[in-house]
């Protein structure tokens, strides 16, 4: 876990409490996820599945994936590791029945919003000042297939 926290910290100016990323680990270990090369964690993606209040239709629960946090160190990065986590963690989203999946990301984040788009996440609104910064974020979701 060390390792995944060192990697935030490097490549992100979001950084969470060591409790946060460890909470994410243990209710949803299927969706936390690292990539290595050659033994050494080189990324990371953590998400979360959450539920929604029953259909009064189908008394089903609805369920959702959000990606928390993707990082991959600068080195390693322009090798499709990021697409890796990302869709690894979707297709774990599914096996936990989740319909959809979105994510924050900064506008100003060009290849990570991108990336998204090329997995098939669009963006569904803008939130203005969603960041500590003031800058904004892109609000991004993507339909999963309902035969997970």
């Amino acid at each position: 876990m060390d390792k995944v926290i060192h990697i935030n910290q490097v490549c992100l100016p979001e950084n969470y409490t060591g409790f946060f990323f460890m909470d994410l680990y243990q209710r949803s270990p299927e969706t936390f996820i690292v990539a290595e090369e050659n033994g050494e964690i080189v990324g990371y993606i953590m998400c979360r599945i959450e539920t929604g209040f029953p259909s009064f239709r189908t008394l089903e629960i609805p369920k959702t994936g959000h990606i928390i946090s993707v990082a991959v160190l600068p080195d390693y990065r322009k090798r499709g590791i990021g697409q890796a986590l990302i869709v690894t963690a979707l297709q774990a989203m599914t096996h936990h029945k989740a319909r959809e999946c979105y994510l924050e990301v900064r506008v100003s984040n060009v290849p990570a919003v991108n990336l998204y788009k090329k997995l098939g996440f669009k963006i569904a609104r803008t939130a203005k000042g969603y960041y500590a910064n003031g800058e904004n974020a892109y609000m991004m979701t993507k339909s999963l297939p309902l035969d997970g």
